[in-house]
């Protein structure tokens, strides 16, 4: 809802409210006036336009720079009608108006619509009316209308000031929208394409001969696509190849649409998923996975990032610690998370490795974990020291789950 759509509500109300107030006025001084019934005509006047126009003043929209010209005028008629049908003693007294204060919401109608500009152009007309119903600068009326002059002013700045923040936070929104988006992109990239040139690097060095000049052509390119998607947006062919790369948790939910959900129920509706079921594969001469006795379940968005991000601290494994490393996945289901540790045996990350290596723009931890895990209100710590192996503990809330 829009920052200013709470100020036409109570414009609306404040209309109606000071109605009633000018029609009680109008009541109570009756008597006193020279030509009550056309001062009763005007009020007639004044309470049919406030009820016809209820629903112009609710939003932006139907508050159209017409409607306030008619407003306006309908409140400056009233007070340069006020001399023709009262006294000359009661207006010298300071008497109000025929519309007496209901005149200052076609001022503010002015300032919410048109901010502070057009507030100080409607209430100087006011002003105006004001000095030629009274006659001349009466002090009790300039201090009145001084008033009526800063006050709809002020409330024009601070709509102007409203509309300005509203328009900087959907800014901001977009940005962080489409950071995300990257981010998304970035990990799917990683996770496959990425994957495969560092891959083809390592095997075309190993094999030497063409392969080893493929293999460096692959290191290039896997250098440059890094420092793409660490750098800038993701545009042009890029972006389309992104696109096309489909992203580890699809693939691991296509995986878990063949397996038994954790109720029964498959990823069409919305289910959950036994992560047991999602991180066997996993499991080899190399790897032993470890987990409670029953089905660990997750919605099927969560366990699906989650196994991702498992299957990347494992490719870790493999590319840091060595093919014949050994790793430790232990899955404990806690009543309000889900946690899943890796541990290895293998040489351990020196102290600030991991920093260094986001800014040279591997992202295996900074997205692929740890952007997984952050998407999903989780977190990913690391626990290391050289020579003494890497632990990784992934934690994901269960957010409210009712049923297990």
């Amino acid at each position: 809802m829009s920052v200013e759509q709470p100020l036409w509500r109570a414009l609306t109300a404040y209309r109606v409210l000071t109605l009633l107030y000018a029609l009680t006025l109008y009541a109570y001084g009756y008597d006193n006036y020279d030509h009550p019934l056309g001062a009763g005509a005007y009020m007639a006047v004044l309470t049919v336009w406030t009820a016809l126009t209820v629903r112009m003043v609710s939003s932006a929209e139907r508050c159209t720079l017409r409607f306030l010209a008619g407003d306006l005028t309908v409140a400056v008629v009233g007070i340069l009608l006020t001399p023709l049908v009262d006294t000359h003693d009661r207006i010298a007294e300071g008497t109000p108006t025929l519309p007496s204060i209901w005149t200052a919401g076609a001022v503010l109608g002015f300032a919410i619509k048109g901010g502070w500009r057009w507030a100080a152009w409607a209430s100087t007309v006011v002003c105006a009316a004001n000095i030629i119903e009274r006659g001349g600068f009466a002090q009790d009326a300039v201090h009145m209308l001084m008033l009526v002059w800063v006050a709809s002013v002020a409330i024009g700045y601070v709509v102007e000031v409203a509309r300005a923040s509203e328009r900087t936070l959907a800014r901001a929104l977009r940005i962080e929208a489409a950071t995300r988006e990257r981010e998304r992109l970035a990990r799917d990239i990683h996770d496959s394409v990425l994957q495969v040139l560092a891959m083809v690097q390592r095997r075309g060095a190993a094999i030497g001969g063409e392969a080893a000049e493929l293999g460096q052509m692959a290191g290039e390119q896997e250098i440059a696509l890094r420092t793409l998607i660490s750098t800038g947006p993701a545009t042009g062919p890029v972006a389309a190849a992104a696109e096309s790369v489909e992203p580890a948790g699809t693939v691991l939910l296509k995986v878990a649409a063949d397996a038994p959900a954790a109720d029964g129920a498959g990823a069409a509706e919305g289910e959950r998923f036994d992560l047991l079921a999602l991180l066997a594969p996993h499991a080899g001469s190399h790897v032993t996975l470890s987990g409670p006795g029953t089905a660990v379940p997750l919605p099927a968005e969560a366990a699906a990032e989650l196994a991702a991000a498992v299957g990347a601290a494992l490719d870790n494994v493999r590319v840091h610690a060595g093919e014949d490393a050994h790793a430790w996945i232990l899955v404990e289901d806690e009543p309000d998370a889900v946690t899943v540790t890796v541990r290895d045996d293998g040489p351990g990350i020196p102290e600030g490795r991991l920093a260094d290596a986001e800014r040279e723009g591997r992202l295996g931890v900074a997205l692929s974990i740890r952007g997984r895990l952050r998407d999903l209100g989780g977190s990913a710590e690391w626990i290391s020291a050289p020579g003494q192996g890497t632990e990784v503990e992934l934690s994901v809330p269960r957010q409210g789950e009712t049923g297990r």
